[in-house]
């Protein structure tokens, strides 16, 4: 008879690998495997290109105006890994309309274009929704792209706030996460310090939609009235509700 385990209930509270358990001196077979499967899901992650054309369609369903596809000056996938300053860096912006509106969407693949396919554009339409009150330029897709990116595309479209939906580095619990970056008065040579993250967004098992969507409108409205984004801007989505 098997003795009843310790950690059943509680590995279904949290998606990182607890109680895993022995076999002599090793890991049982099931979880060796269960490792395995987890590590080539997140390099599959990492390398699958995204299908910008089913991301485009999709995203002109949403009626934001026609999605502008640019490229960073990363040319594969592998350089784009061995030099993320590439991937900062964008190819041609001469298609970047320039719109003067007050927020610009720019949907990045990262290091996950797994999680841009499955969430980027249900997470965009959420953003459509929260931000109503914003005019919002065209969205633009990124390909082989880092957050810097969206610096150089928020100054071509001339918006005053700039959203970078990128996917985010997998792990080996989670591999299609998306992250939002978020900079106030975007242009190139802003720093991490100056952006405000909303990480974690994969439902259903992480963040939901809506939930990043409320969040980041209220760092929107944040951002607005204090001027500028990054360590001196809070959330604080929990107060208005």
């Amino acid at each position: 008879m098997t003795a009843p385990d310790f950690w059943s209930d509680l590995r279904l509270t949290t998606q990182a690998r607890i109680g895993l358990g022995r076999a002599g001196d090793a890991l049982p077979t099931s979880r060796v495997l269960e490792f395995q499967a987890a590590h080539a899901a997140a390099r599959d992650a990492v390398h699958m290109p995204l299908d910008v054309d089913t991301v485009v369609a999709d995203l002109a369903d949403l009626g934001l105006g026609d999605p502008v596809v640019v490229s960073s000056r990363a040319e594969s996938r592998g350089e784009y890994l061995r030099r993320p300053d590439l991937g900062r860096l964008p190819a041609d912006l001469s298609a970047v309309p320039r719109t003067e509106a007050d927020l610009g969407i720019v949907l990045c693949d990262g290091l996950s274009p797994r999680a841009l396919a499955e969430h980027g554009v249900g997470l965009t339409r959420a953003l459509a929704d929260a931000l109503g009150t914003f005019t919002i330029a065209p969205p633009v897709v990124a390909t082989q792209a880092r957050v810097a990116l969206g610096d150089h595309v928020g100054e071509a479209l001339g918006v005053a706030t700039v959203l970078v939906i990128i996917g985010e580095r997998p792990g080996l619990s989670v591999a299609d996460s998306l992250g939002i970056y978020l900079t106030h008065e975007p242009r190139p040579g802003r720093s991490d310090a100056e952006r405000n993250c909303i990480s974690n967004i994969h439902p259903p098992g992480g963040m939901t939609y809506d939930h990043a969507a409320r969040v980041a409108a209220s760092l929107v409205a944040g951002a607005r009235q204090l001027g500028r984004s990054g360590v001196d801007l809070k959330d604080s989505s929990r107060e208005l509700t």
